[in-house]
């Protein structure tokens, strides 16, 4: 069991990293068009929105109720149901998403003055921002129907990776960066405002996304008829999971929408900012505690089926341990490292050194709850594999009143970077209760193993931090270096840094049988 997870582990990282390579090269090219000022905030703003509902619907609390009900039906080893289960699913999903995408659509000035609030009050008053709100509201009339797309993009890659094959709905996100740069490089130079060029790359990486996973569904035998279906028992049963899971497992979504709301109200280049720190924190975020979130879910629920109660707290336990090994590490790298990497990734163009200095304070107040963010991508399946969608649910409205609360007292006094405390913080909240809750449930406990693997860790990452601030150049010589020898310093002290991780675990007496999940 462990060499599989491990292995499918490994299929769904490689696949990820490069879906995040590409989606940084995706990034630079839009920092380089258009930079972190007012057009920006707009894209991103309308970008943010269908983004959010994927997370919320389709990504997050459907994936999680859909995939223990499906492992059910394949437990039972009768295709013929298991097909039936997804048609009327399809279906029924279907036709709610197309209702939600056309109100979305035709809606779009009601929900961008929902959450750009500061926009709208300008719009009212014909303040200075208010071209913002009318450029955001066209610009998500085009990105909305994306929401569509990658709905059913997520149904068939969950399909997939309950059939082990992870790879192909990893490798899927990179048609949308793929689409984007497109757009960035052949259609948006080419249009009055750019920004609507990228709307529409978009548009058209959610459609291609889609067209590239019907092919292997339809070799695994599972591209049905889509058919209505609210009271199939299937459905129903998703549907009830589903329902409190919209908070259990997305509450960091709806915590990087309040900073949008908020931001909104603060000095142009705030959503640009906290947009760019964010991204690069979903690099590690998504090579790691995502990966490893994506194939514990279906291991954790055949665990389940089979009572096997020992093999779940086993298979929980590997997930920690492989989120401390690689979380910790990208952690300390990511607030020692913030501003050589923002300088090597962005600083060109319409992006200067201004935006740089700005957006390292957000990237290392985000990055100071990476480990959290990722603890809660493995924690919460414990839940979800055992059909338990309730007890997150209240952990998640905690974290999130928690973020509201934090949101006030830090923006009032650290603007957009106190956005972004707040939200580092509450996912610690977040953490710590889905982690209480396995613990009294008798679920799950760190193993003593995974104590001392922890300890072992802490001076792993106390002596690579201390080599990398020790050897780095200070901001005066960044800036005076060329790209390229930016680049070269940057990579040296990454590769520095891994060697000193690496090598003080081996000293500490960290071997292969430690990253093993028991049978």
């Amino acid at each position: 069991m462990s060499k599989r997870l491990l292995r499918s582990g490994l299929i769904v990282s490689f696949m990820t990293m490069v879906s995040r390579v590409m989606g940084l090269v995706r990034d630079v090219v839009i920092a380089n068009l258009m930079g972190a000022g007012a057009a920006a905030d707009v894209f991103f703003f309308a970008n943010k929105i269908p983004n959010f509902l994927r997370r919320l619907f389709a990504e997050g609390a459907f994936s999680q109720a859909f995939v223990p009900v499906l492992a059910e039906y394949q437990a039972s080893d009768d295709k013929s149901k298991t097909r039936e289960l997804i048609a009327y699913v399809s279906g029924t999903l279907g036709v709610l998403v197309t209702i939600v995408t056309l109100v979305g659509v035709i809606a779009s000035p009601v929900i961008t003055a929902l959450f750009g609030m500061g926009w709208f009050v300008d719009w009212l008053n014909d303040g200075p921002s208010a071209h913002k709100f009318e450029l955001a509201s066209l610009i998500l009339k085009v990105t909305f129907p994306y929401l569509w797309f990658i709905t059913f993009v997520a149904l068939s890659g969950s399909i997939l990776n309950t059939l082990g094959r992870f790879a192909v709905s990893s490798f899927t996100p990179v048609f949308l960066n793929i689409a984007m740069i497109t757009a960035a490089i052949f259609i948006a130079p080419h249009m009055e405002q750019p920004e609507i060029g990228l709307g529409i790359g978009v548009f058209l990486g959610g459609l291609v996304q889609f067209a590239f996973q019907l092919p292997f569904l339809y070799r695994e035998g599972m591209l049905v008829r889509p058919k209505w279906g609210w009271s199939h028992p299937g459905v129903t049963k998703i549907r009830t999971l589903m329902i409190p899971a919209l908070f259990g497992v997305s509450v960091s979504q709806i915590n990087l929408l309040l900073d949008t709301f908020i931001a909104s109200f603060l000095a142009t280049g705030s959503i640009s900012w906290l947009y760019y720190s964010d991204r690069l924190l979903e690099f590690p975020l998504g090579l790691f505690g995502i990966a490893i979130a994506t194939v514990i879910l279906p291991a954790l629920s055949k665990k389940h089926v089979e009572q096997s109660s020992g093999q779940f707290a086993s298979t929980m336990d590997w997930g920690v341990r492989m989120v401390l090994l690689l979380g910790a590490p990208a952690m300390i790298g990511m607030i020692v490292l913030a501003k050589p990497m923002l300088m090597v990734l962005f600083m060109r163009g319409e992006f200067g050194a201004s935006d740089v200095d700005a957006a390292s304070l957000s990237l290392i107040a985000y990055s100071s709850g990476l480990l959290n963010f990722m603890l809660i991508k493995v924690l919460a399946p414990g839940y979800y594999a055992r059909q338990d969608t309730k007890t997150p649910v209240r952990y998640g409205i905690v974290a999130m009143v928690s973020n509201m609360v934090f949101n006030l007292i830090f923006a009032y006094f650290y603007g957009y970077v106190g956005l972004a405390m707040a939200t580092a913080l509450s996912a610690f909240v977040n953490a710590a209760l889905l982690y209480r809750g396995l613990h009294k449930q008798g679920v799950y406990r760190i193993s003593k193993e995974t104590a001392l693997f922890a300890l072992r860790l802490l001076v792993g990452v106390v002596v690579m931090g201390s080599l990398v601030w020790w050897l780095m150049p200070s901001n005066a010589q960044w800036l005076m270096m060329s790209l390229w020898e930016r680049t070269y310093n940057l990579s040296g002290l990454i590769v520095a840094g891994a060697g000193a991780y690496l090598a003080s675990l081996m000293i500490l007496g960290l071997r292969p049988r430690h990253l093993r999940a028991e049978s």
